[in-house]
């Protein structure tokens, strides 16, 4: 099966069956989603969905985040991964936000990658959930799910690669959701240790179900992974 068909199957499957994915991060607007998606990585969005309301509640916009130090924040956030990192990029964010932008979340990729705590895979999140942008957020379980389906060559071993990779075969419009598909489905089946295949509706289509049936003594073959000291994953 070519790589364009596999993304027909991929695309037409999820447009029926889940139409309009969205984030588990609970959010309210743009300021609140960047914070919660800077706490996000390397974390469960069921965590930071737990921390989330303590913190706002002490810092609601941007202004009050600005004014806090990092040892301000971290109390309301040491039970994310790396607490100390993020109470000090969250700092740092308040004050770019408010210096620079006017203590409103920029629009653009490029602008929102000079916040602290903020690489592609962040900027790439905040454009295609609160503005609908054609960007695809690369993380751990779009890496992993993307290379088990078959929709990017075993050559596209960065983030960035995957994210050309998928992009070059979604439509712009169909961009944002299948950022969102791509993650629920590794989330709750195509988990990283092991895939729930009997389960999987996307069996048809998929190349990992192809090689694991064809030859079961594969199935342990683990795919390419993100996070590994050669391609350690970014905000």
């Amino acid at each position: 099966m070519t790589r364009p068909e596999r993304f027909r199957q991929f695309l037409a499957y999820f447009l029926e069956n889940y139409p309009e994915p969205a984030t588990e991060l609970a959010y309210a607007n743009p300021y609140e989603l960047i914070v919660a998606v800077v706490l996000s990585a390397q974390c469960t969005d069921k965590r930071v969905n737990q921390v989330m309301p303590a913190l706002l509640a002490q810092f609601p916009t941007a202004a009050e985040l600005g004014a806090a130090s990092a040892e301000d924040i971290f109390p309301f956030i040491r039970s994310v991964s790396y607490p100390n990192n993020k109470a000090k990029h969250l700092a740092g964010l308040g004050r770019l936000l408010l210096s620079e932008f006017g203590g409103e979340v920029p629009s653009t990729i490029e602008e929102l990658q000079r916040l602290p705590g903020v690489g592609r895979k962040t900027a790439n999140v905040v454009v295609s959930v609160i503005y609908n942008q054609p960007a695809m957020a690369v993380d751990t379980h779009v890496f992993r799910v993307s290379h088990r389906l078959g929709l990017v060559p075993k050559t596209a071993t960065t983030p960035l690669a995957v994210e050309k990779a998928l992009v070059k075969y979604t439509p712009q419009e169909l961009i944002p959701k299948a950022h969102h598909w791509l993650i629920l489905h590794g989330r709750y089946i195509c988990v990283a240790r092991t895939p729930k295949c009997s389960v999987c509706p996307l069996q048809g289509f998929c190349a990992y179900y192809e090689k694991v049936v064809a030859n079961p003594a594969l199935a342990h073959v683990a795919t390419p992974k993100l996070g590994t000291k050669r391609n350690k994953p970014t905000p």
